[in-house]
């Protein structure tokens, strides 16, 4: 059982190239810490688990998106 929780706390929300990222704020030890998610029609995932300023996080999450929409879909017959 988790005893504190660390819900996410979206301070911001974009869409990139058909994606939806959500800039996530917490904080730990003094130190604010940023994720991002990246929400698609397929599903979501954790495109930067952190990033230690928005702009970071924003540039890391891009990159994230870029790649994915540049790799070919694996295709199992």
């Amino acid at each position: 059982m988790i005893l504190n929780p660390d819900y996410p706390h979206i301070v911001w929300s974009f869409t990139y190239r058909g994606w939806r990222l959500e800039i996530d704020q917490s904080a730990e030890e003094g130190q604010t810490l940023y994720a991002v998610w990246a929400n698609h029609e397929a599903g979501c995932a954790v495109a930067v688990p952190c990033a230690f300023t928005q702009s970071e996080a924003i540039k890391r999450a891009k990159r994230y998106v870029d790649v994915r929409m540049n790799t070919p879909a694996i295709k199992i017959v």
